[in-house]
């Protein structure tokens, strides 16, 4: 019987009989990779010098940034609830001022830009929450620093209400001041500074 015949290439090899009685060329099949039902590849750890725990965005982070909204949704609609009774704060602020150079027009041209100020500091706030959820770090200093602001004349406005000001917007300054100081605190905690340093290195690593 020649040699190669009866083989698995139907008697003719790649090429001549090497060693070992393997032919020269054929390479032997990888062994089959072990794996088990139910159970997907593990996942790959987070390399390179310094690498950070890999983590889901914490409850700190979402319930802070929805504090921060809650609070800024609560603004808006004390702003609104001012806005409708110009009358009433114009009357109250003429009745309580002797100043010939405040007249009705210019306590209406202040409530109109202060209206529209407002808007603009709303729409940047927003701006930074997305930021901030996306777990960009500058972006949350930046709601610190707002929102210690916010409450700074939050605590300023409830101890003097504005002229005009009802017992409505009072309890809507309170849940905005209490929110807001909620949101500071839960950003800061060591769970929001460990995923916002994660999030920093994916970035760096070009992963995130």
């Amino acid at each position: 019987m020649t040699s190669g015949q009866g083989g698995p290439y139907g008697g003719q090899y790649p090429g001549p009989e090497g060693q070992g009685g393997q032919p020269q060329g054929w390479n032997a099949p990888p062994p089959p990779q072990q794996s088990y039902p139910g159970y997907g590849p593990a996942p790959s750890a987070p390399v390179g010098h310094g690498a950070p725990q890999a983590m889901e965005r914490p409850s700190t982070v979402r319930f802070g940034i929805g504090a921060f909204v809650a609070s800024l949704i609560i603004g808006a609609i004390s702003s609104v609830v001012a806005f409708g009774n110009v009358d009433q704060i114009v009357a109250q602020t003429m009745a309580t001022t002797d100043d010939p150079a405040v007249t009705e027009e210019v306590i209406r041209t202040g409530i109109v830009i202060g209206a529209v100020i407002a808007l603009i500091i709303y729409a940047l706030f927003a701006l930074f929450l997305w930021f901030a959820w996306q777990g960009r770090n500058w972006a949350r200093v930046v709601l610190w620093v707002l929102g210690g602001i916010s409450v700074v004349f939050g605590l300023v406005g409830l101890a003097a209400p504005a002229p005009g000001q009802s017992g409505f917007q009072t309890s809507l300054g309170w849940f905005s001041f209490l929110l807001t100081l909620a949101g500071i605190v839960l950003l800061a905690l060591k769970p929001s500074n460990d995923w916002y340093r994660f999030r920093g290195w994916q970035r760096a690593t070009g992963q995130g």
